[in-house]
C-alpha cells in the first residue's frame, strides 16, 4: 500500500526591498502561502513600510542585518534599485541564502558577472525574475522551436513601443546610468531582448543607434534600434522605445524555413508549410501604458514557484544568474555600437568593435 507522501516544508522567505516594484512579488507569495512562508520584509523607509501588508507573524524591518543574521531564513528576494544588488547578493551569498534578484542583475555586465561569481562561490542558488521566459505562449513557442517544425532560423524581429510620460522618468535615479544603467533597454526592453535570446540564441554581431527624444529629459536612451547578425547567417531587427503614445503591446516574429510564428503580448499565433496552425495563450497586459504595473502577476508567480521547488528538489532554477548575463552583454552591445558607430563582436569575455 502506497502511503501519501508528505509535502516539503514551507521555504522561509524574505523580501529585501519595499518600493513599486515589490507588489507583484508579494502577490505571488500570497498565492504560495503553502509552498513558502514570508517571514521578513525589508525597505530602506519606515513610511513605506508602514504601507506593505505582510501575512501574520512577519516582520517589517529597515535593518538589513536582521535579514542576514536570521539563520531560519533560507531565501530572499531582491527588489531594490539595480546598482544596489551586487552589494545585497554578496552579502546574502556569504550568510548562506538562496537569491531571486530582481532584473536586471546588476547595471553593467562587469558587475552582473561579480553578482553571479560570488553565487556560485558561496555554493548558493541565483534565479532572476524574467518572467517573459515562463508565460504560456513563450513555453508554447520554445517548445514549437525545440521540434524542429519551424525549420532554420531565417529572420526574427522584436519590438517593444511601450509609453511612459515625463513625470515617470521625474522620479530621483529613474533612467539614470548611475542608478537602473540606462534606460529603455536595460529597464523596459529587457524582457523581450532576454526573451528573443532564450529562443534564438546569442547573435554574432550587433549593429545599433540608441538616443533620448524629444519626448524625454532623461540621461538614459528612451529610443533604440538594432540589427542582429546570427552564425547561420539569420538577422534579426530590434525595436525599443517608451517614447510611442500611448503604449503596445510587445512582439516577438520569428521567420524560420518552414513556418512564421508571432508571440505578441502572451499569445502566440503559429503558421507552418505544413499545414499545421497553433494558437496558444491570449492577449495580456504587460505594463507598457502610463502604468508600469498594468500587468498581471501570474508570470511572477511562475518564476517564483520554480525558484521555491528547485531550492526543494536541489535542481537549477529556469532562470538561472548567469543565463540571465547575455541579455545584459547585448544591451552594452547595442550602446557600444550606437557610442562607437561600429559593429560590435559579441564575445563571450568582452564586447570587441569590427573593424
Amino acid at each position: 500500500m502506497n502511503m501519501p507522501s508528505t509535502p516539503p516544508p514551507r521555504l522561509r522567505l524574505a523580501v529585501i526591498g519595499a518600493g513599486l516594484g515589490s507588489a507583484p512579488h508579494l502577490q505571488s507569495l500570497e498565492d504560495l502561502a503553502g509552498e513558502a512562508e514570508l517571514v521578513w520584509v525589508y525597505g530602506r523607509h519606515a513610511e513605506r513600510l508602514a504601507g506593505v501588508r505582510v501575512p501574520m507573524g512577519a516582520h517589517k524591518t529597515t535593518r538589513l542585518e536582521d535579514i542576514l543574521e536570521d539563520a531560519s531564513v533560507q531565501a530572499v528576494l531582491v527588489l531594490t534599485p539595480a546598482n544596489t544588488h551586487l552589494d545585497i547578493v554578496q552579502r546574502a551569498a556569504r550568510a548562506g541564502k538562496h537569491v531571486l534578484v530582481e532584473k536586471p542583475l546588476e547595471i553593467d555586465l562587469n558587475r552582473a558577472n561579480a553578482l553571479v561569481e560570488v553565487c556560485e562561490e558561496m555554493g548558493v542558488t541565483l534565479a532572476v525574475m524574467l518572467q517573459h521566459r515562463l508565460r504560456e505562449a513563450a513555453l508554447g513557442l520554445k517548445a514549437l522551436l525545440g521540434s524542429g517544425e519551424l525549420g532554420q532560423l531565417v529572420s526574427a524581429s522584436a519590438s517593444v513601443r511601450w509609453w511612459r510620460p515625463q513625470s515617470y522618468y521625474d522620479e530621483p535615479g529613474r533612467g539614470t546610468l548611475a542608478r537602473d544603467g540606462g534606460g529603455v533597454l536595460i529597464t523596459q526592453a529587457i524582457h523581450t531582448l532576454d526573451l528573443l535570446l532564450s529562443l534564438t540564441g546569442m547573435p554574432e554581431r550587433v549593429t545599433a543607434l540608441a538616443s533620448t527624444s524629444p519626448v524625454h529629459r532623461m540621461e538614459g536612451e528612451d529610443t533604440a534600434a538594432a540589427l542582429l547578425h546570427y552564425a547561420n547567417g539569420a538577422v534579426a531587427v530590434v525595436q525599443a522605445t517608451t517614447a510611442a503614445y500611448p503604449g503596445f503591446p510587445e512582439r516577438i516574429e520569428l521567420n524560420g524555413t518552414a513556418g512564421t510564428a508571432t508571440l505578441e503580448a502572451g499569445e502566440l499565433r503559429a503558421t507552418l508549410a505544413s499545414g499545421k496552425s497553433v494558437t496558444l495563450g491570449a492577449p495580456q497586459a504587460s505594463g507598457g501604458g502610463a502604468n508600469p504595473m498594468g500587468f498581471d502577476h501570474g508570470a511572477h508567480r511562475a518564476v517564483l514557484q520554480d525558484f521555491i521547488r528547485a531550492l526543494q528538489n536541489g535542481t537549477p532554477p529556469a532562470i538561472t544568474g548567469r543565463s540571465a548575463l547575455g541579455v545584459q552583454q547585448l544591451i552594452e552591445a547595442i550602446m557600444a555600437s550606437s557610442a562607437t558607430c561600429s559593429t560590435i563582436s559579441l564575445h563571450p569575455a568582452a564586447l570587441i568593435p569590427v573593424m
